[in-house]
């Protein structure tokens, strides 16, 4: 066995964690200057080296061309980094996505057969990355999309910047399931040194997770708030919460009763369909991160993300988020004719955090969310205009915003949506002292 893989079964074994643990929000001021620009990028895509319909150059080209300065590429259990080749007749995207492949790199295409035989070498990511790179502007990041399950629930996670492949590793729980790939991640960043960060995809994807299995998942810092995938139910329906209310009694939980880490938000595209855009499929363009950082680095972007230094998008730009011991502040980058709502969220720690589980006609309980009270995730000032703050009046756990446009999505996951935003929740008055200082 690999010296590489033995470090990380002896790193699991004794079950520490490498992801950096911080206050949620230290006081900071997140705008671009003095070195530090905002990074748009999505951090959920896939291509033909699992279930997507185009091809990874094809991919980076679209998202460079749409003003994203990075991307990470996140197939199902599996890295692009072997020889493959592939029938073009067989693959998802069929002669549509050939005959633009060999429009945009007509000196690029390795191509063997004819006819039906016809086959194409998907380019691995390290020549992708190498024709696409450009210091500063546009960032390729190889990740995978650790596709797990238990009992048939699809668990899906999200490693960015990885190495080496990690297979998914079950578990006896949907919560064990969850905990033992983030372990897995954990593992291979403290053997290897390289900086990376695991997310959940999906919570509503099959209804699979519930917000009891994410809450005490230890060493899980991100999740997707918002995916851009049409079957995702990022709004749930009238038995299951949707990922908003699932973020709000995670926050709640862990900190105002279990003394653990923030969680937070992310927006992603969950791309598979990159043809007859605008469709109903799972295409690009739908949801990203927008990173505040001092280089456009793997590196960099990592150290922003999990010190919160962020914001999810699903279309609404911000300008300026402020976040003091005193409160938290929004500015919007406006869009002429738009009007904007901004909402600060949050949990008061006079609200009761004791959930109701739900049950059958037959007595047993469903896994299903817990029932918790409305004061959970409540709207505690709500503001008509491009800016806002929020002033702490002392009894909250966190706060964090919602921002949302008069502007439709022009192209939604779920009809009818509005382009929003999502700023990253700040620790409230009331947050134990040991949620301040954690660690997993």
């Amino acid at each position: 066995m690999p010296a590489f893989c033995l470090r990380i079964l002896a790193c699991v074994a004794v079950g520490f964690s490498t992801f950096t643990e911080v206050r949620g929000h230290e006081p900071a001021v997140l705008v671009a200057g003095d070195g530090q620009s905002w990074y748009k990028g999505n951090m959920h895509t896939h291509s033909h080296w699992s279930d997507g319909d185009d091809y990874l150059e094809a991919i980076a080209m679209w998202y460079r061309d749409q003003g994203y300065q990075f991307l990470v590429f996140t197939d199902h259990n599996v890295l692009a980094e072997t020889e493959k080749w592939v029938k073009v007749a067989k693959t998802k995207g069929g002669r549509k996505a050939y005959d633009k492949l060999k429009e945009k790199f007509p000196n690029w295409v390795e191509e063997r057969g004819e006819g039906d035989d016809l086959e194409v070498r998907l380019r691995q990511f390290v020549e992708v990355a190498d024709r696409f790179n450009n210091p500063g502007e546009y960032l390729l990041v190889q990740g995978e999309e650790i596709s797990d399950n238990h009992h048939g629930a699809p668990i899906h996670m999200n490693v960015h910047n990885i190495l080496e492949r990690i297979p998914p590793q079950g578990g006896r729980s949907v919560h064990e399931t969850i905990e033992n790939n983030v372990r897995a991640v954990q593992a291979q960043r403290e053997a290897t040194g390289q900086p990376m960060i695991v997310h959940l995809n999906h919570p509503n994807f099959g209804f699979a997770i519930t917000a009891e299995d994410l809450l005490r998942v230890r060493g899980e810092k991100f999740f997707e708030v918002y995916n851009g995938h049409p079957s995702v139910h990022n709004h749930g329906d009238d038995e299951h919460p949707g990922t908003e209310r699932i973020w709000d009694i995670v926050l709640a939980q862990r900190i105002g009763a279990l003394g653990m880490p923030m969680m937070y938000g992310l927006a992603v595209d969950d791309g598979h369909s990159y043809h007859n855009i605008p469709s109903r499929a799972s295409e690009p363009g739908r949801g990203w991160v927008v990173v505040l950082a001092n280089e456009l680095t793997p590196e960099a972007l990592i150290e922003s993300l999990e010190h919160g230094r962020f914001y999810a998008s699903s279309g609404v730009k911000l300008k300026r988020i402020a976040t003091d011991h005193d409160g938290l502040q929004v500015e919007v980058d406006a869009v002429p004719g738009e009007t904007y709502t901004i909402e600060f969220v949050g949990t008061r720690s006079s609200t009761d955090l004791v959930g109701q589980p739900i049950t059958g006609d037959d007595g047993e309980v469903r896994h299903v969310t817990h029932r918790y009270s409305d004061g959970i995730g409540e709207v505690l000032k709500k503001v008509e205009g491009t800016s806002a703050r929020y002033d702490f009046e002392g009894d909250e756990y966190y706060v964090r915003a919602r921002i949302t446009s008069s502007a439709l999505h022009p192209n939604p996951s779920d009809v009818g949506d509005h382009q929003q935003a999502w700023v990253q929740p700040s620790l409230g008055p009331a947050a134990p002292e040991e949620a301040e200082h954690v660690h997993d």
